[in-house]
């Protein structure tokens, strides 16, 4: 746990006529909970049980991300999504950039009502980062990926320095997702800005291109970065994704 409240874990018990209904929400790679703390507040205002954990290796520094094996980021959604699993009746995952390719593979491997993504990270937008596994050894870090935001003053409260390390193992992660993309059935609403410097758009066509979903929408962001969620069209994912989880969750509480 950190002991900065500004990027700590958010949780909501759910309550009225969504209260059986679960939202897990994932952020980004170096990234924290306040990239996503507005989205977490709103569909908490709504009623949905919401949970948005603080992924492993953030929230305190890049040299501990450096050691932080990836399937323990997919860990701590794992662990969102089972305690939320066992006292809603459905449950929906979404996540921002790295965020959406862990909610992706969990989609793939559970039985979730539908799937959000917000500029979701499949492919690298630097060639070098296929070199990582290799790289890590003679360089330890690289500059900072956060803050691409449009809107200014906003601050996502990521990592100084991306670790090398942690890249490699993003990169394992992008690999072990994408192959389980055909397993991703449950309907899926992706929202992609126009300008986006972080995540390229072949991310968005592989997983266009190898979703196991025949319900898949695109909304286009013409307003906002590669951190939407905080950025001009923020308000639109907000709402567009509180309509979309209740349309898929309609007549699943008991």
């Amino acid at each position: 746990m950190t002991a900065d409240p500004a990027i700590a874990a958010f949780s909501s018990e759910g309550n009225g006529d969504h209260g059986r209904i679960g939202v897990l929400l994932s952020h980004g790679f170096t990234g924290s909970p306040a990239s996503l703390i507005d989205w977490a507040r709103y569909l908490a205002d709504q009623g949905f049980a919401v949970r948005l954990p603080l992924l492993a290796g953030h929230g305190t520094t890049w040299q501990e991300l450096a050691r932080t094996p990836w399937l323990r980021w997919y860990d701590g959604v794992e662990a969102a999504y089972r305690e939320l699993a066992q006292n809603t009746d459905a449950v929906v995952v979404a996540g921002l950039s790295m965020g959406g390719a862990l909610a992706l593979r969990l989609a793939a491997l559970e039985p979730v009502a539908g799937v959000v993504v917000v500029n979701p990270g499949l492919t690298f937008t630097d060639p070098r980062a296929r070199y990582a596994g290799l790289l890590k050894y003679l360089l330890r870090s690289v500059p900072a990926i956060g803050n691409d935001i449009r809107l200014e003053g906003a601050d996502e409260r990521a990592y100084a320095r991306t670790p090398v390390a942690a890249v490699h193992q993003l990169s394992q992660l992008f690999r072990d997702t994408t192959a389980r993309l055909p397993q991703v059935t449950a309907p899926t609403l992706v929202f992609r800005s126009s300008v986006d410097r972080i995540v390229p758009e072949s991310s968005i066509e592989v997983l266009r291109q190898h979703i196991g979903s025949a319900d898949f929408e695109i909304i286009r962001l013409e307003n906002s970065y590669h951190v939407a969620t905080m950025d001009h069209d923020r308000e639109l994912i907000f709402e567009r994704s509180a309509a979309f989880i209740k349309n898929v969750t309609a007549g699943t509480t008991a």
